[in-house]
């Protein structure tokens, strides 16, 4: 599916296009609290609101959501009678709002996670994202997590990716400097798994290499807050989203779920923790490789990366990760002993098939003394 990217410019006109070539009555908007910080979008919704087109906003989840928090969604999806789903905010508010999409058009009230289980049926229902922070790129995956009775549910449909994402600049204006940082890193990481993914293709690799260097481009001006820089941040974090919509994630994820619940790191923080140690030790260690493109092919893929970064070669790109890592000022976590026998076998097996250089829990463990120290 080719996703149309439209933007807030002539007070948001292509937003208004898109409800009315919709013919859209009535919408649910799936919000985390960035949506009060949105000024100039939530002045247009009243706008639109005089012309008889309702706004039904659902805000009845968490980071993190619950499979509950779905089921919520629906029933408001549902009994309010609406015709289209608006997602505004981060990775949960996107992952909720795909999950009520997806499940909209399911029998019953899906009790006892049924939902997960069902047999999806694809349906027309307009869907909207506008995405608050430059990083998950989870608007752009078909891919959305949730839980249920405390156990991650991975929901993976085609049929639920926003047809329409609406970036707007100025979303990320108040976005805390930490925030800022963190979901930059997230986008970059992503970028980068993908490339070096055993499942990568050309075209997940020409995405990975466009966001790589949309990254390395806005970088300053993001973190400066200009509107060019959030823009080509937005820009990155997106076309990343779509690399690993191809590829998933690899060890670097893999590896960074345990440390942000242990250490309550944000994620993308967490990824980078993890990813400037992977690649310089990836570089160091090609002959381990199981992709089945090859040694050399691999050694080729990580000078690919440092040249996508304006490096020499996947040496030096390593070397920079590094180096962004020690400009942002980013917290390294200290970890007891009993923590790192927690983290080592924390990791998804699944994630580390996706890596080109085999993992076994004693070099996971190294890994980890290494990330935290």
């Amino acid at each position: 599916m080719k996703q149309l990217v439209i933007t807030g410019k002539n007070d948001y006109e292509e937003f208004d296009r898109w409800i009315v070539q919709s013919h859209i009555e009535k919408i649910l908007m799936v919000c985390d609290g960035s949506i009060w910080y949105q000024k100039e979008f939530n002045a247009h919704l009243e706008e639109i609101e005089k012309t008889g087109v309702e706004m039904i906003g659902f805000r009845d989840f968490q980071p993190n959501p619950l499979y509950e928090n779905v089921q919520a969604g629906v029933k408001v999806f549902r009994e309010e009678g609406c015709d289209a789903i608006i997602a505004v905010g981060g990775g949960s508010a996107m992952d909720v709002a795909k999950c009520i999409k997806l499940y909209s058009n399911l029998p019953g009230d899906g009790e006892n996670g049924s939902w997960l289980h069902a047999e999806y049926v694809g349906n027309n229902i307009p869907f909207l994202a506008m995405p608050t922070t430059a990083g998950t790129g989870s608007e752009a995956t078909r891919y959305a997590v949730i839980y249920l009775d405390g156990k991650k549910q991975s929901v993976t449909s085609e049929s639920f990716i926003p047809e329409t994402v609406l970036m707007d600049p100025n979303t990320l204006i108040t976005l805390p400097p930490y925030q800022k940082k963190a979901t930059m890193c997230d986008a970059l990481c992503h970028a980068i798994e993908s490339y070096w993914s055993v499942n990568s293709t050309e075209e997940s690799k020409e995405y990975s290499r466009s966001a790589i260097q949309g990254v390395m481009e806005h970088m300053d001006g993001y973190l400066a807050n200009t509107e060019e820089g959030r823009t080509g941040m937005l820009r990155a974090a997106n076309t990343a989203g779509k690399a690993i919509n191809i590829t998933q994630t690899t060890a670097g994820h893999a590896m960074c779920y345990k440390i942000t619940s242990l250490f309550k790191s944000a994620h993308g923080h967490a990824a980078i923790l993890c990813d400037r140690v992977l690649f310089p030790w990836m570089v160091k260690n090609t002959d381990k490789c199981i992709d089945p493109r090859g040694e050399e092919y691999l050694k080729k893929t990580l000078d690919e990366i440092g040249l996508a970064m304006g490096c020499e070669n996947g040496a030096v790109g390593a070397a920079k990760l590094v180096e962004i890592f020690n400009k942002l000022k980013l917290e390294v976590p200290t970890a007891t002993e009993e923590q790192y026998e927690e983290l080592k076998t924390s990791v998804n097996p699944v994630r580390l098939k996706n890596h080109p250089i085999a993992l076994d829990v004693e070099t996971i463990d190294k890994l980890y003394h290494e990330i935290l120290r």
